[in-house]
């Protein structure tokens, strides 16, 4: 096992690219044997921080009782592997609920434990290391479901927690409510989204670690990340790496609290990305990145 970079999450040290599971069972082929290699080549690779949610699952068909297929297929690919486990770090979700092809949020206390006892079933774990809140219920105050993530530390269901999709204001009163077991935001962040600066700011003011999701701007436009923002394939020809292991960089460079969850389903991808955590941009790079706009 390699080791990479590390930051900080809360009292723990994790690597400085973490995996997204989110791809493993992404749709119904999903190669299964692919996803656990690529899970594989993180762990290899030094990568400590993983993330799914229990309602990642195939998508386009009917996926009445799917809930945990994500997880479970990340608990099979890790302890597939054969080495030791001790420091690596699942991070799961509850919030989501899912009744065939109907996606909507629960964010009431009732849900958020009953989920996350699930979860921790299922992952087969003691404790959850790190439950974050998916997605704020609109039908609800947000305030209610901090404090459901609050019961689950107190009564020892969850060593930490996190937030989701959350705003600036929402970061603020879930560190009033939660308080030190706080230690995350996961918003999207990428060339694509830039819409998370405040929220990356408020994560760097109050200590907390800035998980970004969809880092290459989404699944479709991973691929065409380097032909629709010209700089990142501009710095990316100049340095022979890819657009992709830029972008990775120009996030931990944007904030020493960042940490980029890439979802990868294939061993190349992962082992390309996890390069990005020891590629160092320079200032010019960084600000023709940051001017970068659509083409």
């Amino acid at each position: 096992m390699s080791t990479l970079p590390k930051r900080r999450l809360g009292d723990l040290e994790v690597s400085a690219i973490g995996f997204g599971a989110m791809t493993l069972t992404q749709t119904p082929e999903s190669d299964v044997e692919r996803g656990t290699r690529a899970v594989h080549a993180a762990l290899d690779a030094g990568v400590t921080l993983f993330d799914t949610a229990d309602v990642y699952g195939p998508t386009g068909h009917d996926t009445v009782g799917a809930y945990g297929v994500n997880e479970r297929a990340l608990m099979g690919a890790l302890r597939s592997w054969g080495g030791p486990l001790d420091d690596i770090v699942i991070a799961t979700k509850g919030g989501h609920t899912r009744d065939g092809l109907t996606w909507w949020i629960d964010g009431s206390r009732e849900h958020l434990r009953s989920a996350a006892l699930a979860s921790r079933e299922r992952l087969g774990l003691d404790v959850i290391p790190l439950y974050q809140h998916h997605r704020p219920d609109p039908r609800r105050a947000y305030r209610e479901s901090m404090e459901a993530l609050r019961s689950l530390v107190d009564d020892g269901i969850v060593a930490r927690v996190g937030i989701s999709n959350a705003d600036a204001d929402q970061i603020r009163l879930a560190a009033e409510v939660v308080g030190d077991a706080l230690v995350s935001v996961q918003n999207e962040y990428s060339p694509l989204a830039r819409g998370s600066e405040p929220e990356i700011d408020v994560c760097a003011e109050l200590g907390l670690t800035f998980l970004s999701w969809g880092p290459f701007g989404g699944m479709r436009e991973a691929k065409s990340l380097g032909s629709s923002f010209a700089p990142f394939a501009e710095v990316a020809q100049a340095r022979g790496v890819s657009p992709q292991q830029v972008a990775l960089a120009w996030q931990l460079a944007r904030s020493p609290w960042i940490v980029p969850i890439p979802g990868a389903s294939r061993p190349e991808s992962v082992l390309d990305s996890v390069q990005a955590a020891t590629l160092v941009l320079t200032e010019d790079e960084l600000a023709r990145l940051s001017g970068a706009d659509q083409a």
